[in-house]
């Protein structure tokens, strides 16, 4: 008996975390499938005019591809594509997960965004991007970054 409780306590408590109304701002269902380039990078052709998008939790990087057991991977398949504003060579850290959101594709009920730092020689500050596997959304270059050549 004292497990069953336990167990309810800890499932009420998780469910709790997370709200029942998503605060993401630009996810978009119907947005195109991602396509990956040869160099195993996602192809991007757009380029956000939104100083927001991937600078603001709310306005995540949506790069759900397929399935999310390797988030990752799908992060860095991105995260290569792009480069710095003179067309610098990036280096990207994973900082924290934050901001759990629902979401009906995780087997929780609830995805998370994954936080990275982008640096580049020559930067005064480094570059802060939210990014979320979990949920569709057109696949943007943020402001300030430029494709990879």
């Amino acid at each position: 008996m004292k497990k069953i409780i336990l167990v309810l306590f800890l499932a009420l408590t998780a469910a709790s975390c997370v709200s029942t109304k998503s605060t993401l701002k630009n996810v978009d269902d119907n947005a195109p499938d991602l396509i990956l380039k040869k160099d195993n990078t996602f192809a991007i052709t757009q380029f956000s005019k939104d100083k927001k998008y991937g600078y603001d939790p709310d306005y995540p990087i949506n790069i759900f591809f397929q399935n999310t057991n390797n988030e990752a991977l799908n992060e860095t398949r991105f995260l290569n594509a792009l480069a710095g504003p003179n067309g610098e060579k990036i280096t990207f850290t994973r900082l924290e997960t934050c901001c759990p959101f629902p979401t009906k594709r995780s087997n929780m009920g609830a995805g998370f965004l994954n936080v990275y730092e982008l640096k580049w020689e020559g930067q005064k500050k480094p570059v802060i991007l939210y990014l979320n596997v979990y949920e569709k959304g057109v696949l943007m270059v943020p402001m300030g970054l430029r494709l990879k050549q």
